[in-house]
């Protein structure tokens, strides 16, 4: 029975990260695409507009 005892860990490691990877790429795309997609655009326009900002305030 040490050899099942010795097993039990990494099987279930290894399913969780399959499950994990299953679920990760499930996640990719669909219908959440275009909003996550949105969400990234607006942060990179705010960070944008910031960097820029400070440039013309002559402080």
């Amino acid at each position: 029975m040490d050899y099942v005892s010795a097993l039990v860990p990494p099987v279930v490691m290894a399913v969780a990260f399959t499950a994990l990877i299953v679920t990760i790429v499930k996640s990719q795309g669909g219908a959440n695409k275009g909003k996550e997609d949105a969400l990234i655009d607006a942060a990179l326009a705010r960070a944008e507009g910031v960097r820029q900002a400070p440039e013309g305030t002559g402080v």
